[in-house]
């Protein structure tokens, strides 16, 4: 990790200089010259507007993309995790047993998930910043540029059937507006058992060599029937070769690429340490819970494999600021310019971060039914207000989108929701008040304990029931302010400290960092122009780079592809224990599998969570891979991007593919994707 770390030095510094494969690139700014210099490929517009049409966001979960005409749908298994656990049973759990269907009216529809494609963007920086006047503070300033762009939003959908989101680039250099086709009728075809396609569970995660079947596969319908797909990504049949050049297509969530030292210092001090006190004590709750039974176990495995992810995924990140040797000297900041307003913001983000993070985020109250009740009264009084004046998730381009997961009947398990709560208020009640000067909400049924407070909420809530959703959403206010639902009169007992956090951290916070950023990117722009790339915001995003393996810290040569034969020897040398233990179907079929089969693969490609689920192609356009994990030396990605050791962690489609014909007989799917 010394090699990787030792560039955060030059990244802090805000250098431009682009080492080797970096770049989470806009399809509307591709790295043309980049490729053509290095790997003497021509990226032309029909190839990436057919790449880029071919990809989706499946929800706000992770990336995905067509693979056939008839809207067949390929992301990863952990990405549709949630929708095996909500289609589960206690006589059929998906996640165990896995899923084909043989048929079409087999396919499962899964309840309130929606698959967006972008089909257009556009720059509309000088539209934005019209709104704003030389005169505006940043806290009016702010103001401004969100009634613009919620307007800008509003009058583009209007036009046409699409959604548009309004995306704030290079830390408002610049923003851009996109729209995206959504489908909503979303049904399960296929997944494996979760043993292969997590085989070596925690312990192997961020790891490599990988043995993972991470794939699952969905379709999207229009009218009850198969959506018609103009643009899908064709399957690869001869494979990936050493050093091949490959591009990934899809949605990385964030990265702080342009942050300057203090506002990593903030990352490293705070975000981080807080960030992984929840992520341990939730892991230890959720574990202790699923250890009781299976069901158990099956009920909180969602929830369980999440927190194991993110907590992996943000100690290796603390650890990449925890080097104070490898940060440099610290450059003198010139009083009144942006490098000062960005540390005083993040001063006052110290302050005033907990308060945001437990009351307006709602980690207080960790529970689905108190974020349904939240929803419900929000929307209620948010609804009243003029559309560009909202808060941005109550806006008329999210509406849609947001009263479709309020009113979806998914199973929601009353003792998970009240593990979780009971957590989060014990949690909430160990937090110092130096730290938290919000005592009056703190009051909140101080006589009873958390658990009981917990049980009581909970259980005589009403708000999981869809039709009394729908009541209270149609009542309005009237119907929230008479209701006398515990959960519902919760929100509203801490709804103006929520509120009073929000604003506090978007006036000190956010509108300052907004301005003080813009105010560096127009340096940069100035200097580079679109040579350098936005950091990641969960908007598409192309990146390039080759199949290429790697050395590990102690010299290990790390081989770029994996093999079926490696997955069996490695179950052998960890006898079948837990969760090195291939599922009963691969046991028994091992005789019938083509043991030299490509299984996972390392590229060089720049990658970040959110890119879950992307597909990986090769020059000629054809799906040779899809995007799963970074092995542990991608962790600092967040950060700074080196070739050295970092690198992006596939499926091979190979594997998918040996395992559809010879394992789970899939025949119908297999002849959909052309073989």
């Amino acid at each position: 990790m010394m090699r990787t770390l030792f560039s955060l030095i030059v990244f802090v510094c805000l250098t431009s200089f682009l080492r080797a494969d970096e770049g989470m690139w806009l399809f509307e700014n591709p790295p043309k010259q980049q490729v053509k210099e290095k790997y003497n490929f021509d990226l032309t517009d029909g190839f990436l507007d057919h790449l880029r049409l071919s990809s989706c966001r499946f929800a706000r979960r992770g990336s995905a993309s067509f693979v056939s005409s008839q809207g067949l749908i390929m992301t990863n298994h952990h990405v549709g995790a949630r929708n095996l656990h909500e289609l589960s049973t206690p006589e059929n759990n998906l996640l165990e047993n896995g899923f084909y269907a043989k048929t079409l009216a087999d396919e499962l529809p899964c309840k309130g998930l929606e698959v967006l494609v972008p089909v257009s963007a556009e720059d509309i920086t000088e539209k934005v910043n019209a709104a704003v006047k030389p005169e505006m503070s940043a806290e009016e300033a702010q103001k401004a540029r969100s009634g613009a762009i919620a307007a800008i939003e509003k009058e583009a959908a209007d036009k046409t059937k699409l959604r548009y989101e309004v995306t704030t680039l290079y830390q408002g250099g610049a923003y851009h507006l996109y729209g995206y086709k959504i489908y909503n009728d979303i049904r399960l075809v296929f997944a494996p058992e979760e043993t292969i396609a997590a085989f070596g569970g925690d312990p192997d995660n961020y790891e490599y060599p990988r043995y993972c079947v991470d794939c699952s596969l969905f379709r999207a319908y229009e009218d009850g029937k198969p959506a018609k797909i103009e643009h899908f990504l064709k399957w690869s049949t001869s494979g990936v070769k050493d050093n091949e050049l490959v591009f990934v297509s899809g949605f990385p969530g964030k990265t702080d690429r342009a942050y300057t030292r203090e506002h990593l210092e903030f990352q490293r001090d705070v975000y981080f340490p807080w960030r992984l006190q929840k992520l341990y004590r939730r892991e230890v709750v959720y574990s202790a819970f699923a250890n009781r039974s299976l069901e158990n176990a099956r009920r909180v495995g969602d929830d369980l494999g999440a927190v194991q992810n993110y907590r992996k995924r943000a100690i290796g990140q603390l650890q990449g600021l925890q080097t104070p040797s490898l940060w440099g000297e610290p450059k003198k900041i010139v009083e009144g310019s942006p490098e000062e307003i960005i540390k005083l913001a993040c001063a006052e983000e110290s302050n005033c971060y907990y308060a945001y993070d437990l009351l307006e985020l709602g980690e207080a109250f960790n529970s689905k039914t108190f974020q349904i009740a939240r929803t419900l009264v929000r929307l209620a009084y948010e609804i009243e207000k003029p559309n560009g004046e909202r808060l941005k998730e109550y806006r008329d381009n999210n509406l849609e989108s947001l009263k479709q997961t309020l009113f979806s009947d998914a199973p929601i398990y009353e003792d998970v929701e009240i593990i979780k709560l009971t957590d989060s208020l014990t949690m909430w009640r160990e937090i110092p008040q130096t730290l938290l000067d919000i005592s009056e909400v703190l009051d909140v049924d101080k006589n009873k304990s958390p658990k009981e407070l917990a049980t009581d909420w909970i259980l005589n809530s009403k708000v999981r029931n869809v039709d009394e959703r729908k009541r209270l959403a149609e009542g309005g206010i009237k119907a929230i302010e008479a209701s006398q639902d515990p959960m519902i009169k919760l929100v509203l007992k801490v709804e103006s400290a929520a509120r009073f956090a929000r604003e506090n951290y978007e006036e000190a916070v956010e509108a300052p960092l907004t301005a003080a950023y813009a105010e560096l990117a127009k340096k940069r722009f100035e200097k580079l122009g679109t040579s350098v790339y936005p950091d990641a915001t969960f908007t598409l995003r192309l990146s390039y780079g080759a199949v290429k393996g790697y050395k590990d810290d102690d010299g290990t040569e790390i081989a770029p592809v994996t093999n079926i034969a490696g997955m069996f020897d490695r179950a052998e040398k960890q006898k079948h224990k837990e969760p090195f233990d291939p599922p009963k179907s691969w046991k028994d079929g091992k005789s019938k599998l083509n043991l030299n089969t490509s299984f996972n693969l390392v590229t060089t490609n720049d990658i970040i969570g959110g890119n879950s689920g992307s597909p990986m192609v090769n020059a000629k356009g054809e799906v040779v891979g899809l995007v799963f994990d970074g092995n542990i030396y991608s962790l600092s990605n967040n950060f700074v991007y080196t070739e050295t050791q970092s690198r992006c962690v596939s499926v091979n489609t190979d594997v998918i593919l040996e395992s559809l014909r010879k394992i789970y007989k899939a025949e119908r799917i297999v002849k959909e994707l052309g073989f």
